[in-house]
């Protein structure tokens, strides 16, 4: 992998890129990092999947991203279609993470509004690190029960709707304020209309899916187009990995 911008450089270490990808120091608010694979045309999924557009080299990024967060986001509907499971670790994203202080293993953090989460999916049942189901006050209270009986630990953001302010909030409490969000679309639309993405990490992979495939942003429409400033640019057996950095 090489990096085509701001400097050129080749053969890309993870050292390298962990220096590309890393957060800001002493945070005490929430940064969210969003993480997404698009086709040329803009299609976020191929056969409703994520996984026809991706790449090596991708994935790399992928999970490099899961190394340097403290929690990763993620809504509802891409854990059930994605098959989510807990994240995984080996001695080398092990060390990785220590270096930077981190806890061995970032729980996942899925949003639903309703607490539709099966408590028997892999999501619970194969990991290490119990998930945070963030939900809403209207979810029933015995869902909630049910989920929590399974490990997940609860967090209320919002009486009928998320409310994604509320539950970033609610993570950095948790002392989790390196926010590594991996879609769906819904989600990021949302993140989008509150204006809270700070980084947005875009693999744009040479493939043209045609018509049909929902775009990597979808929901409640923005009030107005957030711009962002170009941080990154690596590439890869043509496929391009972008940065993009809320301007300061």
């Amino acid at each position: 992998m090489d990096q085509l911008w701001p400097a050129p450089l080749n053969d890309l270490t993870d050292d390298d890129l962990a220096r590309v990808y890393g957060y800001p120091e002493h945070l005490d608010e929430p940064f969210v990092q969003v993480n997404f694979v698009s086709s040329a045309d803009g299609a976020a999924t191929l056969e409703d999947r994520s996984e026809g557009l991706s790449h090596p080299a991708d994935k790399r990024i992928f999970l490099l991203g899961r190394d340097l967060c403290d929690v990763v986001l993620v809504g509802a509907g891409t854990v059930r279609s994605e098959g989510y499971r807990g994240a995984r670790t080996n001695d080398e994203r092990r060390a990785r993470r220590a270096s930077l202080g981190l806890s061995e293993i970032p729980p996942i953090a899925v949003v639903t509004g309703s607490g539709r989460i099966d408590p028997s999916c892999a999501l619970f049942t194969d990991t290490k690190v119990p998930p945070i189901v963030i939900t809403t006050e209207h979810a029933s209270e015995q869902r909630r029960a049910e989920l929590a009986k399974a490990g997940a630990d609860i967090l209320i953001a919002g009486e009928q709707m998320i409310d994604l302010t509320a539950a970033l909030d609610g993570l950095a409490r948790r002392g989790l304020y390196r926010i590594d969000c991996e879609g769906g679309p819904h989600l990021f639309g949302e993140l989008i209309a509150e204006d809270l993405v700070d980084q947005l990490c875009l693999t744009v992979a040479p493939v043209l899916a045609g018509a049909g495939a929902g775009r990597i942003a979808m929901g409640r429409l923005s009030s107005e187009a957030r711009r962002m400033e170009l941080a990154s640019v690596l590439h890869e057996d043509g496929f391009s990995m972008l940065r993009y950095r809320k301007r300061a």
